[in-house]
């Protein structure tokens, strides 16, 4: 955790996933301070036509990006996270970005296993809010 899943329609090739896995992890790890190694990332391709809302009465192709986060961020800096990571996604796979929503989903340290980084995530502190942009 964090984990980060971007569903899109149709299909991206690889090295341009593979360069928006990149860019994601070190745009997230930058703005909320957190070690980079724990930012696992997915890209599922739903296939053509799989991924729809209801825009002006018609519905329209869309893409969602899901953040599992550890709870404690404010409204601002998840704001903050979630423009620069439409930016991303937009730039490296060419994405609409009033087609694209960002959700996020958020949980306690203790249910966030790495076991590579020795367990549980530590719970979120006020002190990591400095990386943020404007301070």
């Amino acid at each position: 955790m964090p984990y980060l899943q971007l569903d899109v329609n149709g299909r991206h090739a690889v090295h341009n996933k593979r360069q928006l896995a990149q860019r994601l992890c070190e745009t997230y790890a930058r703005l909320m301070q957190v070690d980079i190694r724990r930012i696992s990332v997915a890209i599922r391709e739903s296939g053509e036509g799989s991924l729809w809302r209801v825009v002006d009465g018609e519905p329209v192709p869309v893409s969602v990006l899901m953040c599992d986060i550890r709870r404690g961020r404010t409204a601002e800096q998840r704001m903050e996270v979630a423009k620069a990571l439409c930016h991303d996604c937009c730039e490296v796979l060419g994405l609409q970005e009033e087609r694209l929503n960002v959700e996020f989903t958020q949980h306690t340290g203790d249910e966030m296993y790495h076991p590579t980084l020795g367990g549980f995530s530590p719970e979120w502190s006020e002190e990591e809010v400095g990386a943020t942009v404007g301070q």
